[in-house]
């Protein structure tokens, strides 16, 4: 039954990327960590996010900001991955959780404020304060590959028409989340749950066909709405779990 309901949570998550571009890792382990413990889920997630990111990133390559990248997200995420990768094994599985559920309610709460108020206007950060915040995206991505709020934070002013966001943050995800599997088939833990990365692989297939049918079907202000409540749900369920 845990199995199905991630599977559930896994077209879920998958299906609204594709379909306005939220991340879903976020969703997904967001929603897993409730099933299962965190370093179980994310040897599985991971490697099908690939499926999306790797999609995305040869779709929108033409968009793809190659100085912002290079310059930028490139090299301190990565630092950052590293850094949260070294750093996971010593932080226990309870703290892990609570990390997350903190990040993600966060992350929920700010969306939702800047969606409904209209008037808000987040100020864009200075150059330094921009690195500062990629390393620590880096960081939490290495810690539950999930660096994508940190991250979307981090570059809040940055000029970019959506489509090419989108695409750069795909190349990101690709890549990073390629590191992130040759880790885990580096300590093993990806030998452990190949057979349900397989079971899997038609799942995210099928939402990511779907989730293109509905991109343009559905109202993403409205969609996008619903997803950060539900999100901000998740994340409080992981504080009081």
């Amino acid at each position: 039954m845990t199995w199905t309901l991630l599977g559930l949570a896994i077209f879920a998550a998958w299906t609204i990327d594709a379909a306005i571009g939220f991340g879903s890792l976020v969703i997904a382990l967001a929603i897993g960590a409730l099933l299962l413990p965190l370093e179980v889920i994310m040897p599985i997630l991971v490697p099908l996010n690939i499926l999306l990111s790797g999609y995305l990133t040869v779709r929108y390559r033409r968009q793809i900001q190659w100085s912002l990248m290079l310059k930028t997200i490139g090299p301190f995420m990565v630092i950052g991955t590293l850094v949260g990768l070294y750093v996971a094994d010593l932080v226990p599985e309870t703290q892990l959780r609570l990390l997350f559920g903190a990040i993600v309610v966060w992350f929920a709460a700010r969306s939702l404020w800047l969606a409904f108020d209209k008037n808000a206007q987040p100020n864009a950060h200075r150059a330094l304060t921009t690195r500062v915040l990629t390393f620590a995206a880096g960081i939490t991505h290495g810690l539950f590959a999930s660096g994508g709020p940190l991250l979307v934070y981090a570059l809040t002013g940055v000029t970019l028409l959506k489509q090419q966001f989108r695409a750069t943050l795909s190349l990101v995800w690709f890549l990073l989340n390629s590191g992130l599997t040759l880790w885990f088939v580096k300590n093993e833990r990806l030998l452990e749950q190949a057979d349900k990365v397989l079971w899997y692989v038609p799942v995210v297939i099928a939402a990511i066909v779907f989730g293109e049918w509905l991109h343009h079907r559905v109202s993403e202000d409205r969609f996008r709405k619903v997803v950060l409540v539900l999100l901000l749900i998740a994340g409080i369920l992981l504080l009081l779990k």
